[in-house]
């Protein structure tokens, strides 16, 4: 007898713990269960907030479809539907600027590294900045006089 008693008592030591593992991995499955919840009602919210955004990006491109051309004479009295083009899109993608050397003028390069201003073979200059009217340029003067005709 007393060993069936130490028998039952393993057992339902046994059992007691198996019904603790129960509960916490219950408790836990009701976690996940109102963590499911909100995450739904997160994805529904950002699935109603990407459906807005959407659909006004396709009313944005439908309003751009529409509009009518600066050349278009329609209702000064000229046929309306004759003539009306639709455009996809009148903006245009800016050219970069290009790079122009300040020397020779040529595109690709800048004055400082200029092959005409810094070979020798083409002369160096040295350019000083002058005010206006202090140079004297021809000082030979005019090779002929200029005389109004009689």
């Amino acid at each position: 007898m007393t060993k069936e008693i130490e028998i039952l008592k393993n057992e339902n030591s046994y059992h007691k713990n198996e019904i603790d593992i129960l509960n916490v991995s219950l408790k836990l499955s009701y976690d996940f269960e109102e963590e499911n919840k909100k995450l739904k009602l997160e994805v529904d919210a950002l699935k109603k907030s990407f459906s807005t955004f959407s659909n006004s990006s396709v009313k944005l491109d439908n309003l751009l479809g529409l509009q009518r051309c600066v050349f278009d004479k329609a209702g000064l009295g000229y046929e309306e539907m004759k003539n009306v083009k639709h455009f996809k899109n009148f903006f245009v993608k800016k050219n970069e600027p290009q790079i122009c050397c300040s020397y020779c003028g040529r595109i690709g390069h800048i004055s400082t590294s200029c092959i005409l201003r810094n070979n020798l073979c083409f002369g160096k200059t040295r350019k000083i900045w002058v005010p206006k009217g202090t140079l004297v340029t021809n000082l030979q003067g005019p090779k002929f006089k200029w005389v109004p005709k009689a």
